[in-house]
């Protein structure tokens, strides 16, 4: 009876003992699932925070480039209104070339009538080769492909080609009209506009301009020695001086 009591109590007790270990197992398998669970809590805790900190990162490079391109975009209206300025006063400016063009073009015209004027009044100082010079820019003032700026310029040019005959000393060789029947080649100097003397080729015979009746008037042979004193300083075979020329001007001209 006892030794059955016993086997009862070691049946009972491994029993017992089965249903801790089961129990132990289960617990275990719980908290392992618990600890599993946990642990992809976290993970994803960690990944939604990664995210956050990702997002708020962009959020933030996203609120610079708003920044940027607000400036930016004020920076291109400030340049549009530049342009807008600039091209408004280009406008002026164009509009005031055409009405300065359409005021130079006559006044192109009146310079060379002018110059004109000048050569025909004047003493016969190379004439020929002057009023050239005037039917050149007469011509090219109906040239399409030279522009008002380099007609401009010849003409003023021109001007001051004649402003030196009225304050140089020169000397050149050609036709001298005596007369309608005798034309020679001779010497001629000039001094400014106020003395316009000829020498024969051969050095005996001397005249002079005459203002008033626009005729070369003969001169003494005594004139000889200062004229071809003015002569020779005038192709500079002597140093420059003092020197003796009949004068004539004409005063209803000026």
């Amino acid at each position: 009876m006892n030794m059955m009591k016993s086997s009862l109590t070691v049946i009972a007790l491994g029993l017992s003992i089965n249903a801790g270990a089961n129990t132990l197992e289960a617990a275990r398998n719980i908290e392992s699932k618990i600890n599993q669970s946990a642990q992809q809590s976290q993970n994803k805790i960690d990944k939604s925070a990664d995210a956050t900190l990702s997002m708020k990162a962009d959020i933030e490079a996203l609120q610079e480039e708003v920044k940027n391109l607000i400036v930016y975009r004020d920076h291109l209206a400030r340049l549009v209104e530049s342009q807008e300025s600039e091209k408004s006063s280009l406008s002026e400016q164009i509009s005031g070339i055409k009405e300065t063009r359409q005021g130079v073009v006559p006044l192109m015209y009146k310079m060379i009538d002018g110059l004109k004027s000048v050569v025909e009044d004047d003493k016969p100082i190379k004439r020929e080769q002057r009023l050239a010079r005037i039917a050149k820019l007469e011509f090219m003032m109906a040239q399409a492909d030279i522009s008002d700026a380099e007609k401009y310029r010849r003409i003023l040019e021109a001007y001051q080609i004649e402003m030196d005959y009225g304050t140089k000393l020169g000397v050149y060789q050609g036709k001298l009209a005596l007369s309608d029947a005798e034309n020679i080649e001779a010497d001629l100097l000039y001094l400014g506009r106020v003395a316009f003397v000829a020498r024969s080729l051969d050095g005996q015979r001397y005249w002079a301009w005459n203002d008033g009746t626009h005729q070369w008037q003969s001169l003494e042979s005594q004139a000889g020695t200062e004229l071809d004193k003015a002569f020779a300083m005038a192709s500079k075979q002597i140093a420059p001086g003092l020197i003796s020329l009949p004068v004539s001007v004409n005063l209803e001209a000026n």
